[in-house]
């Protein structure tokens, strides 16, 4: 299970990593695990590389899309933190998360069910129950905010929209390759 606040100071195997990969010639780093980016502002400031940020990701495309309130779906430690909120807010977006049983929910079936292999139509009935709810106060568009939930989640079992963080990070990660930008 990840604790977040492991990656204080990016000490450790993501340092050595990061620098391994600038040394091979990478030109941008990636990481598609939505909680972990909690992290990320600490491990950023001591990367000699810059970083496609999951949450920008999802934000500009949210924007893009023309979504104005999204709901977030995540492991708790994703839920409870900033890594979305601070990203949405800073394009004028607004959100909503879900409710203390809701996010204990969710973190149950990602963590006892989804992680292993284990999808229950119960799982995409809570899912639908929460996205509906956030439907109803007014998101038009959910995040998919853990790598897991796209297992049994997307377009055509939500109640909203939804916005797979991982797939529009690998989508962002390949256009980034394919015509690279600047270093500021």
């Amino acid at each position: 299970m990840h604790r977040p606040g492991r990656l204080a100071g990016g000490r450790g195997t993501y340092a050595v990593l990061r620098h391994r990969l600038a040394k091979a010639g990478a030109d941008f780093l990636v990481c598609p695990d939505n909680t972990i980016h909690q992290g990320l502002p600490w491990v950023i400031r001591r990367s000699p590389l810059p970083w496609l940020h999951i949450a920008e990701v999802v934000a500009a495309q949210a924007a893009e899309r023309g979504f104005r309130r999204l709901g977030i779906i995540g492991t708790r430690y994703l839920v409870d933190g900033e890594v979305y909120p601070e990203k949405l807010t800073a394009r004028g977006l607004g959100y909503l998360r879900p409710n203390t049983a809701e996010r204990a929910e969710i973190n149950r079936i990602i963590f006892e069910e989804l992680v292993a292999g284990v999808f229950r139509p119960e799982a995409i009935a809570c899912f639908q129950r929460v996205m509906g709810r956030m439907k109803d106060e007014g998101c038009d568009a959910v995040v998919l905010g853990c790598t897991e939930i796209p297992l049994i989640m997307n377009d055509a079992n939500s109640p909203l929209p939804t916005l797979d963080s991982t797939r529009l990070l690998a989508r962002a990660a390949l256009q980034r390759a394919a015509h690279p930008v600047a270093v500021r």
